[in-house]
């Protein structure tokens, strides 16, 4: 056979094959019914459990403050209109914070925590009622609790005027508030105080409670600017040894100590120490912990920084420029101020102070300042 011809059928044998081939796949995907993506999303999403609703009729729940005459579900859904994002006024760990006012007229907080915050009911139920009983000026009172189903509900003590973090760097409200209402030296130094009174009482129970969490947004100020600790999602007990054993860092990043860092997350007060320092630092520089600090051409951590300008003698350079009336601050008592927050943030536990000390020493700058008065 001639060598075209052959070519020739080749090519056309070659056409047929792939013909047959084409044409088959093309009845095989006509056969098999694919559904388009967003067939597929529908379907997905139908079969997601869907949240949910608080069981109004069935509610376990306890007070642990004469004002509140009722607590149920249906009570605490009604005063937050079924806990509507209007009414959130923060965010803390593990669920959002709602102002309300009980039908009884109570104004409140309440806590809706997430799910998955406590592991089971008597957990939840146990530490609650242990920080129920907590009762200090400058701790955030517990009123109750309220759970249903998977639902867990905190109600405290409504605070007036909203968190540190907000006073500090809200500037909106520092620039419409006079200056009887500002964040004065004499009023940070107050402040200070008061954390550092409610952290000593927490340390010195009976079985020593550890906050695990301090910091700005975690401390509320009422009409009186006295500060209240609160958001206890990571507080932990502490039995005889003064420390728990936890396998995940607990915090917020700026204010956690070094010791993190090399992995010993077993919580001790000692890290509420650490946490107290950085705060110090914080309220008198109104610098973010958690951004970096500007010293000699180089970013630095606010620990670090302020460890070289008060080494440096420079202590009255770090105070907030805007505070009122800083003419009059003193510099002996800035000098103590920075003193002791560094001693809160050293990088070795041993050598960091009970906070009983602290109380001691804060109050030693307080009596210090009324004398030159």
């Amino acid at each position: 056979m001639d060598r075209s011809l052959q070519a020739l059928v080749a090519a056309i044998s070659s056409f047929f094959i792939v013909s047959v081939i084409l044409a088959l796949l093309i009845l095989i995907c006509k056969s098999t019914k694919i559904s388009p993506p967003q067939t597929q999303t529908r379907s997905l999403i139908r079969t997601r459990p869907s949240p949910n609703p608080p069981d109004l009729t069935t509610c376990d729940s306890a007070a642990f403050d004469p004002s509140l005459k009722r607590l149920d579900m249906a009570e605490l859904a009604a005063a937050t209109k079924n806990f509507s994002s209007d009414l959130i006024i923060g965010d803390g760990s593990f669920g959002y914070v709602y102002k309300a006012t009980l039908s009884y007229g109570v104004t409140v907080a309440i806590k809706k925590l997430d799910p998955n915050a406590f592991q089971g009911f008597r957990e939840f139920r146990a530490e609650m009622e242990t920080l129920g009983k907590l009762r200090h000026q400058n701790i955030v009172k517990i009123l109750g609790f309220c759970s249903s189903g998977v639902d867990r509900v905190l109600i405290y003590e409504f605070i007036e005027r909203g968190s540190l973090d907000q006073w500090l760097y809200d500037e909106e409200e520092e620039e419409n508030s006079v200056d009887s209402l500002s964040l004065s030296w004499e009023t940070r130094k107050n402040i200070v105080n008061g954390i550092a009174n409610g952290l000593a009482y927490l340390h010195g129970l009976d079985t020593p409670i550890i906050h695990r969490d301090i910091k700005a947004s975690n401390v509320l100020l009422d009409a009186d600017f006295e500060p209240h600790i609160a958001d206890f999602g990571l507080a932990r007990q502490v039995q005889e040894a003064h420390s728990h054993v936890s396998t995940q860092v607990a915090g917020t990043m700026g204010y956690m100590p070094p010791e993190y860092r090399e992995g010993n997350t077993a919580a001790t007060v000692m890290v509420d120490v650490y946490s107290f320092g950085i705060l110090m630092i914080e309220i008198a520089t109104q610098n973010r912990p958690n951004w970096p600090v500007r010293f000699e051409g180089k970013d630095m951590g606010l620990v670090e920084w302020a460890s070289k300008m008060v080494a440096q003698n420079r202590e009255t350079e770090m105070i907030y420029r805007k505070i009122p009336n800083k003419e009059v601050i003193q510099q002996d008592e800035v000098k103590e101020y920075f003193r002791i927050a560094c001693m809160c943030t050293n990088e070795q536990t041993k050598i960091r102070p009970a906070m009983t000390q602290v109380v001691e020493l804060l109050n030693q700058i307080s009596s210090s300042t009324t004398n030159n008065n």
